[in-house]
């Protein structure tokens, strides 16, 4: 099917599917990592061996993102990609389970990583192209897809230990539905097609373009920089309020979930706040409001202020992300690479982030270290220019054959 045969709203709901299953995979490995460290018999070192072949392979997706997609075109790397997260999820099912193997459940973290970076980007760039026909916001949306599928994820491997599930059952099951939206949803993301006289711009030569200009790396900075603000509560936020604010383990677990459950909320709520206000004042808030959050969370050392300021961070953070993917997608005819690009710029926080906050936890404690976010707050609110609206030149397809078309 065509975009010009497919609603804009179908469009959109199936990227919100897919999104929310490669968040349901992510939360239902990290979820049972109790368990795979007791099949495998390892220790801590070696679950986090494991989760650095994960992020290794989330590496090498992000790195070879740009050439798949020219190859390929977006819809196409979706179709391709999502079948080998359901393939990853079900050998790390059986690797752990069945043959209790630490290098192969390695390797299949590594695939399962490079799988959802691939197909991660690849959704981004159809959200953009979505946005560009529906003519309104809807990329804070599909990322609510995501927050949406870690929760209901986690909630479903929070549920199979209680009950002793065995792990190659759970990863099974999941690697079932991960293949039945995979197969079913992408009938909904349109193929391309490029109306009478459009020309596309060669891969390459958009790439050059795109890494020679300046707006590229200043949009993967407010990507990066709200990337290690959400990224830093994921990381952090758990054990910061057990160690220093004095609740318990499963206190911890519930702000975290709290900051999930608001994130997923601020996505929801974010595309009609867009069109109401704007994307730059929307950003200028969210920046803002993150900030406020942080400060109760930090500075108050009582128990409301840990509540309401993991909820109000979260709400400031729910809306960077995808505003910065959006701007990066204004342009139809470099849209693809250059939402590749800030993309890949932008998930560096992720890997980046953990190890600096523990760096200077060390010294002054996780939550005190947690204000090196106020930095990236502040750098967001200087270059918040960057993410305004640009009037887009007429396209029928970009430069990876993806849909351009402004309704």
């Amino acid at each position: 099917m065509t975009a010009a045969s497919i609603s804009s709203t179908a469009w959109r709901n199936a990227l919100f599917a897919v999104m929310a299953t490669n968040g349901f995979a992510i939360a239902t490995l990290l979820a049972r990592t109790p368990a795979l460290r007791d099949r495998l018999g390892v220790d801590p070192a070696g679950i986090g061996l494991m989760l650095a072949f994960f992020s290794g392979g989330s590496i090498l997706g992000l790195a070879t993102s740009g050439l798949l997609l020219h190859v390929l075109g977006a819809r196409r790397l979706v179709v391709v990609a999502m079948p080998v997260v359901a393939a990853a999820t079900l050998a790390i099912g059986v690797c752990t389970g069945a043959l209790a193997s630490f290098p192969a459940t390695a390797a299949g973290a590594a695939l399962f990583g490079a799988a959802v970076a691939l197909s991660d980007v690849a959704l981004n760039v159809e959200g953009s192209a979505n946005e560009r026909k529906a003519g309104r916001s809807v990329l804070p949306f599909v990322h609510a897809g995501f927050s949406f599928g870690t929760v209901l994820g986690a909630a479903l491997g929070a549920l199979a230990a209680a009950v002793g599930v065995d792990v190659l059952i759970h990863f099974c099951v999941a690697a079932v539905i991960v293949l039945v939206v995979a197969v079913v949803a992408p009938r909904w993301i349109p193929a391309a097609a490029a109306a009478p006289g459009a020309e596309p711009v060669a891969g390459r030569t958009a790439a050059r373009r795109v890494w020679a200009d300046p707006r590229t790396y200043v949009l993967g900075l407010v990507i990066f920089a709200f990337g290690y603000i959400e990224g830093a509560a994921n990381d952090w936020l758990a054990l910061g309020v057990v160690d220093e604010r004095g609740f318990d383990q499963a206190g911890g677990a519930l702000m975290l979930s709290a900051f999930t459950a608001a994130m997923t909320a601020g996505r929801f709520a974010g595309s009609r706040i867009i069109d109401r206000i704007g994307r730059q004042r929307t950003f200028i808030a969210s920046a803002l409001v993150a900030a406020a959050g942080l400060a109760l969370l930090v500075f108050v050392p009582q128990t409301w202020a840990v509540v309401v300021g993991t909820i109000v961070w979260a709400l400031g953070s729910s809306l960077g992300w995808p505003i910065g993917i959006s701007a990066a997608g204004d342009d139809p005819a470099s849209a693809s690479m250059r939402v590749s690009a800030v993309s890949t710029l932008g998930y560096l926080a992720f890997f980046a982030g953990p190890p600096i906050v523990g760096l200077i936890a060390n010294g002054i404690g996780i939550l005190p270290a947690l204000s090196v976010v106020f930095v990236l707050v502040a750098i967001a609110l200087a270059v918040s220019p960057v993410v305004r609206p640009r009037p887009a030149a007429p396209a029928a397809v970009d430069a990876f054959g993806d849909p351009g078309t402004v309704a």
